[in-house]
């Protein structure tokens, strides 16, 4: 296993080695525990937590958890090569940027279409 940031045989985080996309076992210690770290934000009420219970509801676990090592993997690298720290908006920020995205490209499919997007005012509750 190489150490350090390899900057000079990657270049840029997204030409870094990856986490296999398959779900296998495999020897690598450093993706055993970047896969435990990914399952363990199951429960987290954080952004990543929020991220991986999204790709959870889309596949199945395994892959879903892979794909967030990915994740954990390249912030990991940016962290490493950039001296960026990392800070977590939370679980809000996550689900109002995952909003946006999906209002934005329902928005861009509809004009495709010849048609508009209407906004509904929701209807308040009486308690």
């Amino acid at each position: 296993m190489e150490r350090g940031t390899g900057e000079d045989r990657y270049g840029n985080g997204a030409h870094c080695p990856r986490v296999s996309g398959k779900t296998k076992r495999c020897a690598n210690r450093a993706a055993q525990a970047l896969r435990l770290a990914a399952a363990a934000l199951r429960t987290s009420q954080s952004a990543l937590g929020a991220y991986l219970r999204r790709l959870c509801s889309r596949m199945d676990k395994p892959k879903a958890v892979t794909a967030a090592a990915h994740k954990l993997a390249r912030l990991i690298y940016a962290m490493l090569t950039k001296g960026q720290e990392y800070t977590d908006q939370g679980q809000d920020y996550f689900e109002e940027r995952y909003r946006q995205r999906v209002i934005h490209n329902l928005t861009k499919r509809a004009q495709q279409l010849g048609m508009a997007l209407v906004p509904v005012e929701p209807v308040a509750k009486v308690a």
